[in-house]
């Protein structure tokens, strides 16, 4: 089961249900394969909300790896899923949501909001 106060998600890849996390280490993972100075940067590139195929199989990997998974990005790359392409979306925007509090449609939410208007 996995802890959403910890940040983890369940995802079904491969018709197995599996929890996936990003860690500190699974997000310098990140950091590296995107040539990211640091974590904001990191959140500024996924909020933007436009991310390729590679991309979202890059962050769904490290996903794997933070929750302790040993698979490779090839064999991510193979994976299935319900739904297809809108399925991996669907997973990757609950992780990201999960790690950064990315809202919607890639929106990375202000903290702390900004104040009401009348």
């Amino acid at each position: 089961m996995p802890n959403a106060r910890r940040g983890e998600i369940e995802a079904v890849l491969d018709g197995r249900p599996r929890v996936l996390v990003l860690t500190l280490g699974a997000l310098a993972e990140l950091e590296a394969a995107f040539g990211a100075d640091d974590l904001m940067a990191l959140a500024e590139r996924f909020g933007r909300g436009r991310l390729s195929a590679r991309d979202a199989a890059r962050i769904i990997a490290a996903g794997l790896h933070g929750a302790g998974e040993e698979v490779t990005l090839d064999e991510v790359e193979r994976m299935r899923t319900e739904g297809g392409a809108a399925g991996f979306a669907r997973i990757v925007a609950q992780l990201l949501a999960a790690t950064f509090g990315l809202e919607g449609e890639g929106a990375v939410s202000p903290s702390p909001p900004p104040p009401q208007q009348a």
